[in-house]
């Protein structure tokens, strides 16, 4: 839980990490500069001397997510194995926080960080056979696809409360399995998936090989 600080010298990127918790706990319309003033013990002020308004502070939470990518070093590795390895890198950074993965997306081409992934990716693609442009759309909606498979992870639709979660799974669950079984008899042979998936790390996996292999898709019908 976030808990009041004793007034100090503020340091910018403690309030980042105090914007992290309460954006995780309560959502990105939580968090506001006057309320990390208040867990902070200072006044308004004292924040605006870090951060114009609160849109650049959401920024600062974008850089901080991209900043935590593991960026895999290059290796010999076929191009599509070692574009797997990165945007896996990349959605288990935005898996910690997936309320706010949406906030990298306007920060991938300003933070220093999201550059060196930009570049990562485009040098990868390039290596596949895709020329300078379309390796730069095929990155891009790449980036897109992934920060959406983790903003809509089911899970992450839920209430953080695991009781009332579990509820709202249960109801959801109940009224699929109340369809007709003979009008839709695959929707409610699968009603359990379909409402959240069985193995959280399962649906990731998923979701990365889908993108890795509709890439080399497109690339093979080149």
């Amino acid at each position: 839980m976030i808990t009041k600080e004793t007034p100090r010298r503020l340091d910018p990127q403690k309030i980042v990490d105090s914007a992290l918790v309460l954006a995780d706990e309560e959502g990105t319309a939580a968090v506001t500069l006057r309320r990390l003033a208040q867990l902070h013990g200072v006044t308004p002020m004292a924040l605006y001397r870090h951060f114009k308004d609160k849109d650049d502070l959401l920024a600062a939470l974008g850089d901080r997510l991209i900043a935590n990518v593991a960026l895999p070093e290059p290796t010999d590795e076929p191009w599509d194995k070692q574009l797997h390895t990165v945007l896996t890198a990349f959605v288990t950074a935005l898996r910690l926080h997936p309320r706010l993965a949406d906030l990298t997306l306007l920060r991938m081409l300003v933070s220093d960080e999201g550059l060196q992934i930009s570049e990562r990716l485009l040098e990868i693609l390039t290596e596949g056979g895709f020329d300078v442009d379309d390796a730069a759309e095929v990155g891009r909606q790449s980036v897109c696809t992934l920060i959406s498979l983790v903003t809509t992870d089911p899970l992450t639709r839920e209430d953080n409360d695991p009781v009332k979660r579990e509820d709202s799974l249960r109801m959801k669950r109940a009224a699929l399995g109340a369809l007709s079984p003979h009008k839709y008899p695959l929707v409610t042979a699968a009603a359990d998936t379909l409402v959240c998936p069985s193995s959280n790390d399962r649906y990731y996996e998923l979701g990365i090989e889908l993108v890795v292999a509709g890439i080399c898709g497109v690339l093979n019908k080149e």
